[in-house]
């Protein structure tokens, strides 16, 4: 089975999360963690993790030999774009990680409204021999 990466970009319809109610983040980080119960449940999960803000990003690039990494703010191609998070899942098509984005997408934000997060749909293309895959 084809294993995918969910990139979970926060950035939705309704208002940002740091205007939410403290009832409306609950509801929707209840509805995140019914979603990945539900595809671990189905044996789908491989790996699901919520990432730092845009803030504690860093770029990394060579320094040439011998030399330290260059570790800069930016700039980010994405103009440091919130990505939240990212689920690893192995499904039998891309119909399904699809089903499982949009799923996803549709966890409520402001008012209970949809937040219609954007989630980039990414098919792994090899997998690492080293540790668990």
């Amino acid at each position: 089975m084809p294993k995918f990466l969910l990139l979970k970009h926060y950035t939705g319809t309704t208002a940002p999360m740091t205007e939410w109610t403290p009832g409306e983040v609950d509801a929707h980080m209840q509805f995140q963690r019914d979603l990945v119960q539900e595809i671990a449940d189905n044996g789908e999960l491989v790996r699901v993790d919520a990432l730092t803000g845009p803030p504690l990003a860093k770029i990394v690039t060579y320094g040439g030999p011998g030399a330290a990494p260059v570790v800069t703010d930016g700039p980010f191609p994405e103009s440091k774009e919130f990505l939240a998070g990212y689920f690893m899942i192995d499904v039998d098509s891309a119909e399904r990680a699809y089903e499982i984005a949009a799923k996803a997408s549709a966890a409520p934000g402001a008012g209970g409204v949809p937040f219609n997060e954007r989630i980039e749909v990414r098919e792994v293309m090899w997998t690492s021999p080293v540790g668990d895959n």
